[in-house]
C-alpha cells in the first residue's frame, strides 16, 4: 500500500527543473568533474553570447520574428555545433590565453576542484538525489 504522504517522482515538489536535469546529464556525460564544468560553462556562454547577439542584430522584435527567425534557427543550428566544438576544447582556450599562466591556473583548479567545488555542485545537480549517473529514475 502507498503512503499518502510520500510525494511521488512526479511532484513539482521533487523534480528537477528542466535546465538542472540537463546540466546534470551534461555533468555525468563530460566525466563530472574539472573538465564537466568548464566544458557547461564555456557552452552556456557561448550559447547566450550568440542568442544576444542575434537578437541585437535585429531591428526590432517585429524584424527577428519576420525576416531573421528562419535564418536564426539555422545559424544557430551551425553555431551550436561550433559552440560545442570550442566547449570541448575549452583548457586549450585557457592555457593560451595568458602562457605560462594560463596553464598554471588550470593545474591549480584541477587540484583544487575536487577538493572545494566538486561537493557543492553536484549537490546542486542532484538536490539531495543519488548522483551515480549507472542509476536510472524511474520514467527514464
Amino acid at each position: 500500500m502507498k503512503d499518502p504522504n510520500s510525494q511521488s517522482s512526479t511532484s513539482p515538489k521533487t523534480e528537477l527543473p528542466w535546465y538542472r536535469r540537463w546540466l546534470a546529464k551534461v555533468w555525468h556525460t563530460r566525466g563530472g568533474g574539472l573538465y564537466a564544468c568548464g566544458y557547461l560553462i564555456t557552452f552556456v556562454y557561448l550559447e547566450a553570447r550568440t542568442i544576444l547577439s542575434e537578437l541585437f542584430e535585429a531591428e526590432g522584435i517585429v524584424d527577428f520574428l519576420t525576416n531573421q527567425l528562419f535564418e536564426f534557427i539555422f545559424r544557430f543550428l551551425g553555431d551550436s555545433i561550433s559552440n560545442m566544438v570550442q566547449a570541448f576544447i575549452w583548457p586549450v582556450e585557457i592555457v593560451q590565453f595568458w602562457p605560462p599562466f594560463g596553464a598554471i591556473g588550470l593545474g591549480i583548479a584541477f587540484l583544487v576542484f575536487d577538493k572545494v567545488l566538486r561537493g557543492p555542485i553536484e549537490q546542486w545537480l542532484a538536490d539531495g538525489k543519488i548522483t551515480d549517473p549507472s542509476v536510472q529514475e524511474p520514467g527514464e
